[in-house]
This record gives structure tokens, sequence and C-alpha cells, in this order.
């Protein structure tokens, strides 16, 4: 039965024009790669732990970010850093829910070093469970437990334009349904209502593009904003801004100075419009990149099937055309951000 449905569903969402054919790409070859982390904090606490055989009491670090990178052999284009959104990690940006190659290894193969992070408080990037332990303890009222978020399967369907609802499917969706399964384990829960504005993950990307000495960042859904807000602290080391449908770009009111120097491209996909979620937020994002443009500054917007590309979801570099989009992205950096600044 649910194998039957997965068929169906499929079979609805089949996108009339493939991917652009590509041969094999061969053996990857790269000068470096590894991981580290960038930010954090020493927090004392005496609610570490509630189990006996451990001390509460104690000093832990939080508010880390976790990089992991790969460098390419021979000349190096501009770095881009990949910034996943909700209740997801870097895996986003990895192989594919149904195999194919994810864009951190496409933009390497493209001469790139790319770096691919964990928001604070996510995937390897440590919490803080003190307030938690602190509740449980009985030092702290049962109202100061933190939020903790998990996106349901249903709830995120229609969050992530795969339907309007469970199990719908808008017609020419190109996500691999076939292979939900596999993106459904990707989801983690999300603490991020718990920490301040802008997230400590801001804070860490500005230290992360100055000790890179340049790259692009390019952010996704959630952390949409996070590039504008790291610009608007400081743009050194910010090279160039990539959001890919955003949750909120700056109001287009804001001060616009530190995005005047920063080359900027917002990308959405398809069925924008037909979903309450997501239409104010482009609505919002075209207004912005007309204030910068207007204010002397390098801002566009791409809504792909604008552009003759349909069928694209809320997850675009995982549809089955997205390496087709990375070529569009690898175009307008090519373009636009000729130098590292």
């Amino acid at each position: 039965m649910r194998f039957a449905l997965l068929a169906a569903l499929c079979a609805l969402a089949a996108p009339a024009l493939a991917q652009t054919a590509r041969p094999e790409p061969g053996p990857l070859t790269i000068a470096k790669q590894g991981s580290f982390f960038v930010g954090g904090r020493e927090v004392r606490s005496d609610t570490l732990s509630t189990l006996p055989n451990y001390d509460p009491s104690g000093t832990i670090t939080v508010d880390q970010m976790y990089v992991r990178y790969q460098a390419p052999a021979g000349q190096a284009g501009v770095p881009i850093t990949l910034i996943h959104g909700c209740c997801l990690t870097g895996k986003t940006w990895e192989t594919t829910p149904d195999g194919r190659m994810g864009w951190d290894e496409y933009f390497v193969r493209h001469g790139h070093p790319t770096y691919v992070i964990d928001q604070v408080w996510r995937g390897r990037s440590a919490t803080d469970p003190s307030a938690i332990n602190a509740v449980r303890l009985g030092k702290a009222p049962a109202d100061k437990l933190p939020t903790v978020f998990s996106a349901g399967h249903e709830g995120a369907w229609a969050i992530f334009r795969f339907g309007h609802e469970y199990p719908q499917v808008m017609p020419g969706m190109r996500f691999p349904l076939a292979a939900q399964a596999e993106f459904w384990k990707q989801m983690v829960a999300d603490s991020a209502a718990n920490l301040p504005t802008p997230n400590p993950t801001v804070h860490a990307l500005s230290e992360l593009a100055q000790k890179i000495g340049g790259t692009v960042l390019m952010s996704h859904s959630q952390s949409g904003i996070y590039p504008f807000q790291t610009a608007a602290l400081s743009t050194q080391g910010v090279a160039g801004i990539v959001s890919i449908e955003p949750a909120a770009c700056p109001e287009p009111t804001a001060d616009l100075t530190p995005y005047k120097s920063v080359p900027i491209l917002v990308l959405f996909g398809d069925y924008v419009d037909e979903f309450s979620r997501w239409a104010p937020r482009l609505k919002n994002c075209r207004a912005f990149v007309a204030a910068v443009s207007a204010a002397g500054g390098k801002a566009e917007i791409i809504v792909l099937p604008d552009i003759g590309i349909k069928g694209n979801s809320h997850m675009l570099m995982q549809d089955d055309n997205s390496l087709d989009i990375a070529d569009i992205l690898l175009e307008w950096i090519g373009k636009h951000i000729t130098a590292i600044h």
C-alpha cells in the first residue's frame, strides 16, 4: 500500500523536463579538507546533569558553530559557505535523498572551496542543557523549560511546498518523493526559539567570513536572513550573498548601507504565490531588492518560473534539477563576484 502511494505521488509530480544530462564526474580531487568550530562561550552552571554519576556543577562551552570544509586542487575560486535552514543541518547540502550529488561537492568540482556549517545548537554544534535540567532538578519552574520544535512530516509537507496538504502533490513538482523517507531522516529538533536575535550563528558567520578571507554566504529558508544580518555587523569577508527562499529579507525601509557594497542574489522556486506562508515573503524580498538597487547596490531576484524553470519545491537544492540550479548560481557568482573583498 505504501509503495503504491509513493508510486502514485511520483507520477503526479513527474516534471516535464529532466535535468541536463551530465557525464560521470570522475574522481574528486581536493587539496585539503577538515573541520573546526567558530565562536562559542563558556557557561558555568550547577544544572549540567541530573544523573547521579555525573557532577551537575561545571563549565561547558556553547554557541560554537561547526564548520566542515573541502578545498579543490588547483586555482580556487571564491569560497562558498552553505547555511542550512530550520529543522535541518548541514546535510541539506550533501548527497540528495535519492543519492545524487549535492551542491557542496558540485561547487568544489567547479573550483570553489566549500564550507558547510551546522547552526549553533544544531547538529554537531553543542546545545546548553542547563535550563532543562534546572526544571528537572526543581531549581526553576516548569514554564522556564526551553522551547523545542520538531516539524512533523504532515506539517512540513506544505512548508516545503510539496503540496498544499499531505499527501497531495503540486503538479509537476520536482522533489524526489520516492526518496522522501530519506529526507525525513535529515530533520532534527530545532531550539532556535531559545536563542537571541540575531542568532549566535550570525556572529559566528562574521568570524568565519573574516577567517576565510572572503566568502559567498549562501543561506536557505530560516537562515535566509543570516547573511544580511552578518553584513550588518560587518561586510568584512562577505564577498557576496545568495539567499535561497529566505523566510525574511531585510525591510526595504531599513538602513541599506551594508548591502550597497555586497552583490546580492535572492532566489525562489515555484508555486510561491499559491502558499500564504510564502507569497508575503517573496513580496518583501522583491521590495528589498528594488530598494537596494535604487540605492545604488547590486541586488537581483530570480523566481525560477519567470525564467522558464518550473516545478521546484522549497528544497530546490535536492530537487531533480538541482545541478541545473547550481549552474545558475555559479554563473551569477562568476559574473558578479570577481574578487574576494
